[in-house]
């Protein structure tokens, strides 16, 4: 199935203050295990979801959507599945970027870059190359990534920049790790989703997540509609975000 976003809208993210969602794509092996299928057909169907999700993204206006599509610690799973989420990984690439890049959608890659194989590398700056002047949905990926590995990347760049006298150390500020992060120009998540029914962050964005709405779904990520993230959203919508102080009801 290839992607093919709509110009229908719902809900305008904009207008309610949502700027930036960021989605913990978990349960597919759950789902498969329900299916009574290989977790292998669970990671498929999962990509369908993933489909859904960014044509839903542009359907309510959203500018920024991050999806953690595989982890620092997902190498250690059997070698016969990472092979394959390597290979979906691929083939949404091929099958979707012409669409994404018409689509005005454009694509950014977090997470560190080392030890990927060639090909896959070649696949993600190319994904990163042809949709680069778009200036709708930024749709970033989160490939092995971790939180904590992200922040040791990013005081890792402070540090040089200090011992090369860029930077003073009684001069650092929280900013100066933010700008160093993946993506600094991409705004923090005002809401994160994970499916599952899991509760718990898993190592995803630490830093930027610090003051994100968290909204847990029961439903396994290859059940994912697009009504699921609006119900997310609405979910949001009646948080009272404070930042630490008194504020009122989001929009």
């Amino acid at each position: 199935m290839v992607l093919t976003l709509s110009n229908s809208t719902d809900i305008d993210c904009q207008e309610i203050g949502i700027n930036h969602i960021a989605i913990i794509m978990d349960g597919n092996g759950r789902w498969a295990n329900a299916q009574g299928a290989t977790r292998l057909i669970g990671h498929a169907r999962g990509v369908e979801s993933v489909k859904r999700v960014v044509q839903a993204a542009t359907d309510i206006n959203l500018p920024a959507l991050t999806l953690y599509s595989f982890s620092t610690e997902n190498w250690s799973r059997p070698k016969a599945e990472v092979q394959h989420l390597m290979s979906l990984l691929k083939k949404f690439l091929n099958a979707n970027l012409r669409e994404l890049k018409e689509k005005n959608v454009r694509i950014r890659v977090i997470g560190d870059r080392k030890n990927i194989s060639e090909d896959i590398l070649d696949h993600l700056s190319k994904a990163e190359l042809e949709t680069q002047e778009n200036t709708g949905l930024d749709l970033c990926i989160a490939f092995n990534y971790g939180g904590r590995d992200e922040i040791v990347r990013a005081v890792t760049k402070l540090a040089k920049d200090v011992l090369e006298g860029k930077l003073s150390l009684d001069d650092i500020e929280q900013g100066h790790i933010a700008e160093r992060l993946d993506c600094p120009d991409i705004p923090d998540p005002d809401l994160v989703i994970r499916t599952s029914g899991e509760q718990r962050i898993s190592n995803f964005l630490i830093w930027q997540s610090a003051y994100s709405e968290f909204v847990f779904l029961e439903k396994n990520w290859p059940d994912f509609q697009k009504q699921d993230l609006i119900k997310a959203v609405e979910i949001f919508r009646s948080r009272d975000r404070r930042f630490g102080s008194v504020k009122s009801k989001a929009v």
